[in-house]
């Protein structure tokens, strides 16, 4: 039995939260968003028409994820930058970003199992939302490359990065 709405089926003893399917955030929303990255675009980040490549959108994403484990997980796992794997990832392009500028990326759990969380992502360029993205990161022991539990410590940091009604 579920005990709480933001809980899931999962393996026995292990608990997933996550944001419930009635909450449908509004992923181009600013608000939504816990952590934020600011990334200078550069010049090679171009396409032919001048805008913004998707490659580069990508990257800038990867750089809100390093950027989301600097500030949010340092003091509870040590080299947040190994160990983990992504196993899921999608994106969806909405808007041309342009040079020069910065673009913003807002970071926020979405989901915590037992090994593994869900990120959405947002990259902003001023007022508009250029690309969401979703991703799901699993930890692993790099010597096996097998999954292993999140800490509790590790459950905890994850839970400060969720949305302010969902923790």
């Amino acid at each position: 039995m579920l005990g709480h709405k933001n809980q899931t089926p999962a393996l026995p003893g292990r608990r997933i939260r996550k944001l419930s399917n009635s909450d449908s955030p509004d992923l181009t929303s600013r608000d939504l968003y816990q952590t934020w990255t600011t990334v200078s675009v550069r010049y090679s980040d171009l396409d032919p028409n001048h805008h913004v490549n998707n490659g580069a959108i990508n990257q800038y994403f990867e750089d809100g994820r390093v950027g989301f484990r600097l500030q949010r997980l340092t003091e509870v796992a040590g080299d947040t930058l190994s160990g983990f794997a992504v196993v899921r990832y999608s994106a969806n392009y909405l808007a041309p970003a342009h040079y020069p500028g910065e673009v913003e990326i807002g970071t926020v759990v979405t989901r915590i199992g037992g090994s593994s969380y869900g990120l959405r992502q947002a990259i902003f360029q001023n007022d508009t939302c250029v690309a969401t993205s979703e991703i799901v990161t699993v930890q692993i022991d790099p010597a096996t490359a097998r999954s292993v539990p999140l800490s509790e410590a590790f459950r905890s940091a994850l839970a400060a990065a969720m949305p302010p009604e969902q923790n």
